[in-house]
């Protein structure tokens, strides 16, 4: 990853790897694994300090255990599940798990789910005080392709904004977040067009992010200046 962002003219590249879930382990770094991931993006962050800026960063899921967040030089705040019962339901793995979600637990109803996921998200500052709210309407990722509501239903945009204007009382950035584009979900990224002229409008602090998962996306999306 380091050397792509060198060969690409990077000044500065984030390391932000999933905390550990301990309900669904795929789903993060395996417990434990947090001092050795620190050390090793330190290390190359010594190593490579002549050519490019290495920041040591996680993503925190809202869900996720304790962390030493003094041990980060940044935090992403996420929301990647929603707690229904005593089940955790994944809101980005796939569309028939989102689908299985909605079904079994909002009665099919996605806008409520929206609510729910959207109430969660505004909460996100209070649990891991995150210094950068990751993909806020990732809700809506496979929404784009499978229509599963309306996002300019009244009460849909209601849950958006009422979840932007309490994030923005706090000191925190939002992503423009490309990775879904990357992975053929959306066309656009998050948050949606309409969010992101709402937070622009409001002063919001916003910053560009590829979510990589590989090297070749790196910077996927960017403008070019």
């Amino acid at each position: 990853m380091i050397l792509e962002a060198i060969s690409r003219g990077f000044k500065v590249i984030g390391f932000s790897d999933h905390s550990p879930v301990a309900f669904d382990p795929p789903g993060g770094m395996p417990e434990g694994m947090q001092l050795a991931y620190r050390q090793a993006v330190r290390k190359l962050e010594e190593k490579y300090s002549s050519l490019i800026t290495v920041r040591l960063g996680l993503e925190q899921d809202f869900y996720s255990g304790p962390f030493e967040e003094n041990a980060y030089d940044y935090i992403i705040g996420s929301v990647h599940y929603l707690k229904c019962a005593d089940t955790f339901v994944a809101v980005d793995d796939t569309p028939g798990l989102l689908m299985e979600g909605a079904e079994t637990f909002f009665g099919g109803d996605y806008i409520k789910m929206a609510g729910y996921y959207f109430e969660t998200v505004a909460q996100v500052p209070e649990k891991n005080h995150c210094d950068i709210i990751g993909h806020f309407d990732l809700f809506s990722k496979f929404n784009e392709k499978y229509h599963f509501f309306d996002e300019q239903d009244p009460v849909y945009i209601r849950a958006w904004q009422q979840a932007c204007d309490r994030l923005l009382t706090y000191d925190v950035a939002f992503e423009i977040n490309t990775g879904a584009m990357y992975r053929g979900w959306r066309s656009t990224p998050y948050p949606s067009p309409d969010i992101l002229k709402y937070l622009k409008e409001r002063g919001a602090r916003l910053i560009y992010a590829s979510d990589s998962h590989v090297k070749e996306q790196l910077g996927y999306g960017f403008p070019e200046e």
